[in-house]
């Protein structure tokens, strides 16, 4: 989800929630820490120079139960953030922590902000020796037609 849509549902909302992949909705009382942006300047593993930018939310609960944020305080923080450190319309990039700090996209549902999985991926298989994945056919879908004909010239 880019910025510019997570400020469009804020303006709309009267409660924020945010769900987990497998369900779980993070407790009433979370605290949205942090609104940033995050810089990667890397290679990857093919030799190529890369940068990545991302908005990153970071939430976190605490014992203060009594605490709930509402969408116009975070509306109001992400545009001072945007601001202040010249954010433009990026993907978001959530930091919640269970056992671990897990890095999760974000997406919504017409109710919750929602916590989705994100996957590592090599950015060079052309260049590293992974081989190209091969399209799978299930037998059973095979006609008993012959592709050629004797007289087709195709073999």
């Amino acid at each position: 989800m880019k910025l510019s849509h997570a400020k469009s549902v804020l303006k709309e909302m009267e409660t924020i929630s945010f769900q987990l992949p497998n369900g779980d909705l993070v407790p009433n009382h979370f605290h949205v820490t942090e609104v940033g942006k995050i810089t990667k300047h890397f290679i990857d593993c093919g030799g190529t120079e890369r940068n990545e930018e991302v908005v990153n939310f970071q939430l976190w609960n605490a014992n203060d139960y009594d605490h709930r944020l509402h969408p116009e305080k975070l509306l109001n923080i992400i545009e001072l953030s945007a601001k202040v450190l010249k954010i433009g319309d990026l993907e978001i990039e959530v930091e919640y922590q269970a056992d671990t700090i897990g890095k999760f996209g974000l997406d919504f549902d017409g109710q919750h902000f929602l916590l989705t999985k994100k996957q590592t991926d090599c950015l060079a298989k052309g260049k590293c020796g992974i081989p190209v994945e091969k399209t799978k056919v299930k037998l059973s879908t095979l006609t008993d037609e012959p592709c050629c004909s004797p007289d087709g010239n195709c073999c």
